[in-house]
């Protein structure tokens, strides 16, 4: 099967070896996301801003894959304060309230910078093909 990877341009794929995502035959994995854009920490302290625009940055990975957020069967939040989880959980509602993937949040005692609240995994499953 083909093996497509794709890249955010960030300078730690290459540093570290991975891929912002994957895509073998119909599936889609999605490498662990934060709040970061162009090295620069997003809605920093805000546990629900920070939620949707991971889920957003995915959501575009997956299209330039040729998924959508239709065709993702897992999530996995990973957050640094559980019990801001109606925060993390609200957001990840506002992109899956009708998908309803399977879905794990986990507390983690921190992430690569303190700044991240959460960080999120997705695997997508593309119908149809």
């Amino acid at each position: 099967m083909k093996r497509t990877l794709y890249s955010s341009g960030a300078q730690w794929e290459n540093k570290v070896g991975y891929s912002r995502a994957v895509r073998i035959g119909n599936t889609v994995e999605v490498s662990g996301t934060v709040a970061v854009d162009n090295d620069k920490v997003v809605a920093e302290g805000d546990a629900y801003e920070q939620t949707r625009f991971v889920l957003a940055k995915i959501e575009s990975v997956l299209i330039s894959a040729g998924a959508t957020l239709h065709d993702v069967v897992r999530t996995r939040m990973f957050v640094t304060d559980i019990s801001r989880w109606e925060e993390y959980g609200r957001a990840h509602g506002e992109f899956f309230k009708a998908i309803k993937p399977a879905t794990t949040m986990v507390e983690v005692s921190k992430l690569i910078d303190p700044r991240y609240l959460v960080e999120i995994e997705a695997t997508a499953i593309i119908s149809g093909e």
